[in-house]
């Protein structure tokens, strides 16, 4: 298996990675079945589904889309502005991306068939990579001091059908409030999001990202004076008996150079495709995902999360065969 993976690295990836919008051609084949080699034979288009443009996804998605091309072979990709994780895997499993980013728990209900999803939806993992972090602030000026506080306020719960609507809903009924009727929600992108903090038309944010997420950094360099983060992990007993995926973690006060360290919750992500998507093809961007990291780490820090040790840890989404192979060879004793 080894000198197969030597063979695809030397001349079975493509060259080119396209960026933004975009037809596919040459999609990738459906799994036929077999010994899971690694090599792709045919010219094959994947299209990557990230998240907003000021977002962790979107900038560890282009950089994979590229790392992939850049790799050498017979793979090319495209990355997209998407709204994320319940958007994605939407339209992955209609077929309009191959490879989707996603929250952990978007995906556990995927495939489960509950809450945004009515029956089970047929995706399976590549791996689980960086945690997001909730990151929830609000204007100081607003008198919320924590999420109860919001009744009543204009909150921005993130993008439609996105992963961090999912949790700022859940957040919100986890401090006894009615998402759909306590808070003027406005369902933004974070640009826009970030935009009307500054202007004083929202007075609290969601978000759900990873470490350092662009447009926070925007709001905390332009506005620290103006804004401050709000620790939800007094919520986390009523969220786990939504999804006990959620867990505690830590924002260091270096991402933002805030005045301390920030209490959160945090759920990881994996990287989704369909669960027919060619086990070759499958185990290419598995193994690019790694071969490449410290390329993906240069675009944004959380890829330095992404490890061999968590790559399995998908439950209850299961690892698709290809990327079984890729991971088994990748950990395989030299």
């Amino acid at each position: 298996m080894r000198k197969a993976f030597a063979l695809a690295a030397a001349g079975t990836l493509t060259a080119t990675a396209l960026v933004g919008c975009g037809g596919k051609q040459d999609a990738a084949a459906e799994d036929a079945g077999g010994t899971v080699t690694c090599e792709v034979a045919n010219d094959t288009r994947i299209g990557i589904a990230t998240g907003n443009a000021t977002g962790v996804y979107f900038a560890l998605g282009n950089a994979y889309a590229e790392q992939i091309g850049a790799s050498g072979g017979k793979v090319k990709a495209t990355a997209s502005e998407t709204g994320a994780s319940v958007q994605n895997i939407q339209q992955l499993v209609a077929g309009e991306f191959d490879v989707a980013f996603s929250l952990a728990d978007s995906a556990a209900d995927a495939v489960n068939g509950t809450n945004s999803f009515t029956t089970k939806q047929p995706v399976q993992a590549l791996a689980r990579i960086h945690t997001n972090y909730t990151q929830v602030i609000t204007r100081k000026g607003s008198g919320i001091k924590d999420v109860a506080g919001m009744k009543g306020k204009r909150v921005s719960t993130g993008s439609p059908r996105s992963g961090t609507e999912v949790i700022a809903k859940r957040v919100l009924t986890a401090a006894g409030l009615d998402p759909d009727k306590d808070v003027q929600a406005q369902r933004l992108d974070l640009t826009k999001t970030v935009d009307g903090v500054k202007d004083g038309s929202i007075d609290a944010l969601f978000w759900s990202g990873g470490l350092p997420t662009p447009g926070i950094t925007d709001l905390l360099t332009t506005s620290a004076d103006q804004v401050e983060f709000l620790d939800i992990t007094p919520l986390l007993p009523e969220l786990q008996k939504i999804n006990p995926v959620y867990e505690t973690g830590t924002i260091p006060a270096t991402t933002y150079k805030t005045p301390a360290d920030i209490p959160t919750i945090v759920v990881p992500n994996l990287l989704l495709v369909r669960e027919n998507l060619d086990a070759n093809v499958a185990c290419v961007l598995t193994r690019t995902l790694f071969d490449r990291k410290p390329q993906l780490e240069q675009a944004n820090a959380a890829a330095k999360e992404i490890t061999l040790d968590k790559a399995r840890k998908t439950t209850p989404v299961t690892l698709h065969r290809g990327a079984t192979t890729a991971l088994d060879a990748l950990n395989a004793p030299k």
